[in-house]
């Protein structure tokens, strides 16, 4: 059955009230009244994520530059290859964010989505600063081609390459909700051997500077994750005609099948790494697709995993603080069956 299709927000309607009467599909004037917006807690996320602002350049890598030569050949060729996978993350999601914004009939999420996006490019641009610092521009080029050329990192992609299109060529609110799965996946697991390979290096005292920046990005990516999953919750609590079990069945496989394809990634990735237990990252990664799933108002498919068995990670980023919102929990029972685990107060 072909899907109804969301027409773009208005940018400007002074007929609408400036309250939202829906996240998708609804109405509103374009007008963005900070005390008066459909789910009020939401300011305080725009607050969080305006707080974290920061810059590349800000980070010093002159001891990075000095110590990349004298890795050894598994670690340069592992830091160049996880590059270019975050790279090919982080560059789709400015974009995304901004898709996502642009059918968004609130103008709070709006704001944040354009905050989120702003985020996303300050990635993306560290990415080419870190590089730059330590490789030639031909290397750093060959880093940003494996996104496009890599089999196994074309592989782990496929799926969400092809929600992120089907919502550009069917901006529907079944795809809408989809990608908003997809890119609470990239946020809060796709991302995770990767950064675990620079926390890694640098508790063994090795390229602290990108250490230093991956911890930035994994401390706004923490709070994207944890917007995007509310957002879902938000958008499925409005619309309940979505609240099935084929939508349900749809996330469960999609998060089973993505963390296989990022244990078979980190595997290719981290083989031959000092210092890292492929069978412990495995084990991180189904731990991340927990939480993640709680976050989004689903129960965990490892129960074996609902700890964290790489705890020496939490010493390389800023810790998000415990507060939990359980807002939507009385919305969408039927989905929602949320602990007291939820929220992102344990790495």
């Amino acid at each position: 059955m072909a899907q109804k299709l969301l027409e773009k927000a208005k940018t400007l309607e002074p007929r609408y009230p400036n309250k939202s009467t829906a996240l998708f599909g609804g109405e509103a004037s374009g007008i963005l009244n900070w005390n008066d917006i459909a789910y009020p807690h939401w300011y305080k996320m725009y607050k969080r994520l305006v707080g974290n602002y920061w810059q590349a350049d800000e980070v010093n890598m002159s001891g990075d530059i000095k110590q990349f030569p004298q890795l050894t050949e598994a670690e340069q060729e592992s830091y160049l290859k996880i590059i270019g996978l975050l790279s090919t993350l982080d560059g789709p999601q400015t974009r995304q964010a901004l898709l996502l914004s642009l059918y968004s009939t609130d103008s709070s999420v709006q704001s944040i989505m354009a905050v989120i996006a702003q985020q996303e490019a300050v990635h993306n641009e560290s990415y080419s600063y870190v590089l730059s610092s330590v490789v030639s521009l031909q290397e750093q080029n060959e880093s940003f081609e494996l996104g496009r050329k890599d089999p196994v990192l074309l592989k782990r992609n496929e799926k969400l390459i092809e929600q992120y299109n089907a919502f550009v060529e069917e901006p529907s609110m079944e795809n809408i909700l989809k990608t908003l799965v997809y890119t609470s996946l990239l946020e809060g697991m796709f991302f995770y051997s990767g950064f675990a390979f620079f926390y890694n290096l640098a508790r063994h005292n090795k390229m602290v500077g990108t250490s230093t920046m991956i911890s930035y990005i994994n401390r706004d990516e923490l709070e994207h994750g944890r917007f995007i999953s509310e957002l879902f919750r938000a958008t499925l609590a409005e619309n309940p005609e979505y609240n099935n079990s084929e939508l349900i069945d749809w996330v469960y496989t999609r998060f089973e099948e993505s963390a296989e394809l990022e244990i078979e990634w980190s595997n290719y990735v981290l083989a031959d790494v000092e210092g890292i237990d492929l069978e412990e990252m495995a084990g991180y990664i189904k731990y991340r697709a927990n939480k993640m799933l709680r976050m989004l108002g689903l129960e965990e498919i490892y129960p074996e995993h609902v700890d964290n068995p790489m705890k020496w990670i939490r010493a390389y980023v800023d810790n998000i603080d415990g507060t939990k919102t359980d807002f939507f929990e009385q919305k969408s029972r039927q989905y929602t069956k949320t602990s007291d685990l939820n929220g992102f107060d344990d790495l």
